[in-house]
Parts: structure tokens; C-alpha cells; sequence
């Protein structure tokens, strides 16, 4: 079983990802695209990190071309791994990404088969041929019960929105109960972050568009190191947020989130909340091999592709640079 993997296990793995991350989307070749006298130029940098040259993709190209290169990660490191939930623990996103597109797009009577990722656990195409044909039973019991479950919100309710809720509530769930089997903390820690940062944006965004209270447990996750009825309380008192988070790696998300309640910017906000994920991945470098390495790369890969992303979209859209750049988050490469 996973849990009794061993760290040494990692040893040839964590020395092939930290050479990688010598490779990968630096601040300087960020700025070299930026600065590239033409969007071709631009991408022809992101060849030497490894991905295919988009210097003629437009802007579905791009996006096509990025979503390959994380796939191909995905599948080389799942047949690597020691533990699968290593690298099941980022493809379960694109799982619940894609049940999400197919509720709605059943629902509102259209053809969301173009909005399917490819880099889920469940291939997209069998995904869809599971939700046509109803052969939920082919798919795993979790995605299978959240996808009825989230059909059944909407059917009766008609608000995509509390369905969104259901399924945000299934992908945390299995997303922690995945963490527990991998039989880290370190693993654990990371999701327990994700669920606490999640509830913390829901109560700063449930404040600012004047909901309730119902409304901001509605949409809250169970699971995090932080209880959902605290955040709550704190959030409509706005002062007291801080508090909660105080010694974790959210204190200084919290204390934006208490100016965010009472209309401050939300980007510094959501830029802290960034923050946080990325410095208690950091500390995976204290390790030299384990599970750690490979959270971490799959982390940094989801950063480079995100600013590859912006930067590219953004040089072809003949945006700014500098305005492309102040929208850049920083990647820890």
C-alpha cells in the first residue's frame, strides 16, 4: 500500500524533477518574452522549456498546444510515481472541470464537448461517452455519485450555481480522502490549504455581494484546518478574520481579507491567497527526495503554464507588456 512508500522510493525521481526546475519558465526568460521584438520570437522561448513551438499557434492553438504539455507531464509521471495520488491529486481538478461542463451543458440543451479537458484521471472522451450512453457505472464511485448528484441539484433547483457548489464540495472531499491514503502530511497539509484558501475567498466574496450567512455555509467546504461557522462569524465582523488564520499560512491572506470585506481590493487579497500555496510548497526544497518533489514540480508546472498562457495571449493580442506583466504572479522557477 502507499502508506508504506518509503521516501528513498523517490530518489532517482527527485533528482531527475530538480534538474527539470532548472529548466523551467525563469523571471528572466519571462521577461526575455516580454520583451521579444514579436509574438513569434515570444514563443519560440518556451521551446527550450520544453514545449512545442506555438510561433505560429493563435490563440486556441495556444491553449491546445499548453494543455498537451501538461497532459504528457501527467502521464509520465503517473507511470513513475510510487504513490498515484501524487499526480492524481492535480488531475482531479480536470475531472471535476469536466463534470461541471457536461451538467450545464446538458442542462441548457448545448454542445460543451469543446470545453473538455484532457488532463483528468478519466479521459474526456470516455467521461462523455459515460454520461451519454449512462454507463456512470464505468467511472470512479466518487465522480460518478457527484455528477448525479449535481444533476439532480440542478434539475430540481435550476441554479447552476448550488450545483457548482455540490461538485466544489466532491472534488475537496476526494481530493483530502486521496491525501490521507498517500499517508502524507505533507500532501494532507497542501489540500488542507487549498480547502482553508477556498473558504476564506467564499466568505470575502459572500460579503461583498451582500449575501447571508446561508448562503456563504452553502458554498464552504468542509475539511480545512480552519472551521467553516468561525470564518463565517469573522468574515461579517471583518475585523476579527485575521484571528482566525493567525500562525498559519494564511495570516497575511487574512488580514487582506479583512480590508477585501470592507471593499478593498480583492487582488491583493487573491495575490496573498496565491502566496500562501506557494510558500508551503516551498518548503519541499528542505527535503531532498519524497512525494514532496514531485507536489512541488507539478505546482510549478501549473504556475509556468499559467504565465506561459498570459504572456503568450497576451503578446498575440498586442496587449502592453508591461501591462501583461503586472498581471503576472511570480513562479517560484
Amino acid at each position: 500500500m502507499s502508506k508504506k512508500t518509503k521516501d528513498t522510493e523517490y530518489l532517482m525521481l527527485s533528482s531527475m524533477l530538480r534538474a527539470r526546475e532548472a529548466g523551467m519558465l525563469s523571471r528572466d526568460r519571462m521577461d526575455r518574452m516580454l520583451s521579444a521584438p514579436s509574438f513569434a520570437e515570444a514563443a519560440k522561448q518556451l521551446v527550450d522549456c520544453g514545449y512545442e513551438d506555438m510561433s505560429s499557434a493563435d490563440a486556441t492553438g495556444i491553449d491546445s498546444a499548453l494543455s498537451r504539455r501538461r497532459a504528457e507531464v501527467f502521464a509520465e509521471l503517473a507511470g513513475m510515481v510510487p504513490q498515484p495520488e501524487a499526480v492524481d491529486i492535480f488531475r482531479l481538478k480536470y475531472d471535476y472541470h469536466n463534470i461541471k461542463v457536461l451538467v450545464k451543458s446538458a442542462a441548457a440543451g448545448v454542445d460543451g464537448e469543446y470545453l473538455l479537458s484532457g488532463c483528468g484521471r478519466v479521459s474526456a472522451e470516455k467521461l462523455l461517452s459515460a454520461v451519454r450512453e449512462e454507463g456512470m457505472g464505468d467511472l470512479p464511485a466518487d465522480m460518478a455519485a457527484a455528477y448525479a448528484e449535481a444533476v439532480s441539484v440542478l434539475n430540481r433547483t435550476g441554479n447552476p450555481q448550488l450545483a457548482d457548489f455540490g461538485l466544489d464540495r466532491a472534488y475537496f472531499a476526494e481530493a483530502l480522502a486521496m491525501a490521507e491514503r498517500s499517508g502524507s502530511s505533507f500532501l494532507k497539509g497542501y489540500v488542507q490549504l487549498l480547502i482553508d484558501s477556498a473558504n476564506l475567498r467564499t466568505a470575502v466574496r459572500t460579503v461583498r455581494m451582500g449575501k447571508d450567512r446561508d448562503f456563504m455555509a452553502s458554498a464552504m467546504v468542509e475539511g480545512g484546518t480552519a472551521d467553516c461557522a468561525r470564518i463565517a462569524m469573522a468574515a461579517e465582523g471583518g475585523d476579527t478574520l485575521a484571528s482566525v488564520f493567525n500562525a498559519t499560512p494564511l495570516a497575511h491572506a487574512a488580514e487582506r481579507a479583512a480590508e477585501a470585506v470592507k471593499g478593498g481590493a480583492l487582488t491583493d487579497f487573491e495575490l496573498e491567497c496565491d502566496n500562501a500555496a506557494s510558500e508551503y510548497l516551498s518548503a519541499a526544497k528542505m527535503k531532498p527526495f519524497g512525494i514532496e518533489a514531485v507536489v512541488e514540480y507539478i505546482s510549478l508546472l501549473e504556475a509556468e503554464i499559467t504565465a506561459a498562457r498570459m504572456i503568450l495571449t497576451g503578446r498575440l493580442a498586442g496587449i502592453e507588456p508591461e501591462v501583461i506583466r503586472e498581471r503576472l504572479r511570480d513562479i517560484n522557477a
